[in-house]
């Protein structure tokens, strides 16, 4: 199959000018071929009517087969070069030649002959070669009105003209081919000017494909392609504002909701530190019953609403491009120690890391990293959850996995998105949605990578991916 528009283009080119010159040179050959035919006819029965006209006259008014046969010698030695047999037929009698050599004629000329006052021709084949018989009503002097009592039939080869018919054929086919092959250069032409706007159209989606909405095409002409540059340059022009417009949408949306965030700080700080005074009252029984629980669920939501707006100042720094890294060489086990101990998740999690690792990365942004990856595996998962670390050629590589019911399938593409769930018919969760979002980030400033996978035997698998950066 041809590929290719410019190839596709002159192919039809080509096969289209083929087409024309054959046309021309099939129309040329019939054209030709009747012209020449019927030249040797008219010029056959004049020559045939002067001979039959000079020597008529010397016919008795009622000839005998004798005198037929010596009209009939008379005419053929009066051929010349194109070598006619006569045979006459006189009142409808039987045919009489001079020579024997005369071919049999087509009955069908001699049934259109009886009744015919003019000269009537027919082409048929003898001896595999094409020939002419010529019917030719002699009127008689004495009665001009009467139906012609004689007819002269005259047969000559058609091999000379066959032969300039052959010629014409030879010379129509052999011009035909040079014009095809001539016509791929017009061919090549026309398609690279059709294809010039194409290649500038294909060009610009690309860069627009890359991000230069900017893009436009020049135009020219006011053909089909140059509606088509300008319809795609008004596409280009209503694209580059529509994404100007979205991202000032998103712009003023992160800046809203970063600014919102750093209002709430204050207050929650504030709400934070009376309920950690009446929980303490509430603890030492200061407060009735009723007003203990409701100062509780009041002190667990001001602490998730404090959760929530802290998670939001990370995700619009990182939003804002301005989360920096502030590395320092780690012994990775401590570590990984430290952020278990400090939520005292010691006896809940199992640990494998070789001892000694020493990597040089962020510890805060590492422990949120693992905060939320074992917090997400101790609160979905089962009783067992095991950190794992093994060292590459030019990575480290962590993996936290729980031995619970794994990842729903319709969740695991999703599970790193902002404000993901495990369960969204309980919105009401102690999580925000942007843990793993906010690990998942942490990662990509590290230069690594974040996973999640269901462990062939049950479990969730989440796996931490860093480059191996050698301790200074």
């Amino acid at each position: 199959m041809i590929r290719g528009l410019r190839a596709q283009l002159v192919l039809v080119f080509l096969l289209v000018s083929a087409l024309s010159a054959l046309t021309a040179t099939a129309f040329t050959f019939r054209q030709g071929r009747t012209a020449i035919v019927d030249r040797a006819q008219a010029d056959a029965v004049q020559e045939l009517r002067s001979h039959i006209t000079s020597r008529a006259a010397d016919l008795p008014a009622d000839p005998a087969e004798a005198d037929l046969r010596t009209l009939a010698l008379q005419l053929d030695r009066a051929s010349g070069t194109r070598g006619w047999r006569t045979a006459l037929s006189y009142r409808g009698g039987p045919l009489i030649t001079a020579d024997a050599r005369t071919p049999p004629l087509p009955a069908q000329l001699r049934a259109q002959a009886a009744s015919a006052t003019t000269a009537l021709a027919q082409r048929f084949h003898h001896a595999q070669t094409p020939w002419l018989a010529v019917a030719l009503p002699v009127t008689a002097t004495a009665r001009p009105h009467s139906p012609p009592p004689l007819i002269v039939y005259a047969s000559f080869s058609l091999a000379s003209q066959e032969q300039d018919v052959d010629t014409l054929a030879a010379a129509a086919r052999a011009g035909a081919l040079p014009v095809a092959l001539a016509s791929i250069v017009p061919a090549l032409l026309a398609a690279r000017r059709l294809l010039r706007p194409v290649r500038r159209l294909r060009t610009a989606a690309e860069q627009m494909a890359g991000g230069g909405l900017d893009t436009r095409v020049r135009v020219t002409g006011d053909d089909e392609l140059a509606d088509l540059g300008r319809t795609f340059n008004t596409m280009a022009a209503t694209l580059q504002a529509d994404a100007a417009t979205l991202r000032d949408m998103e712009a003023r949306a992160r800046r809203f909701a970063a600014d919102v965030s750093h209002e709430l700080r204050t207050p929650l700080a504030a709400m934070s530190a009376v309920t950690e005074v009446l929980d303490a009252d509430a603890a030492a029984g200061h407060l009735a019953p009723l007003t203990a629980e409701a100062l509780h669920l009041v002190s667990d939501e001001t602490r998730k609403l404090t959760r929530l707006v802290e998670d939001l100042i990370e995700v619009s720094r990182f939003d804002a491009g301005a989360a920096v890294l502030n590395l320092d060489e780690v012994d990775l086990g401590e570590l990984i120690a430290k952020t278990l101990a400090l939520r005292h998740w010691r006896d809940q999690v199992r640990t494998d890391v070789p001892p000694g690792l020493r990597a040089r990365l962020d510890p805060r942004r590492v422990d949120v990293i693992l905060a939320n990856l074992v917090g997400n595996a101790l609160r979905h998962g089962g009783t067992t959850v095991l950190i794992r670390v093994s060292t590459g050629t030019d990575q480290i590589t962590l993996t936290v996995s729980d031995d619970g019911p794994g990842i729903p399938a319709d969740l695991l593409p999703h599970v790193f998105d902002r404000f993901t769930k495990a369960d969204a018919a309980r919105p009401r969760t102690d999580g925000s949605g942007l843990g793993l979002a906010i690990a998942t980030e942490n990662a990509h400033l590290h230069g690594g990578t974040l996973t999640a996978a269901n462990a062939p035997h049950g479990g969730a698998v989440l796996t931490l991916t860093l480059p191996q950066v050698t301790p200074s």
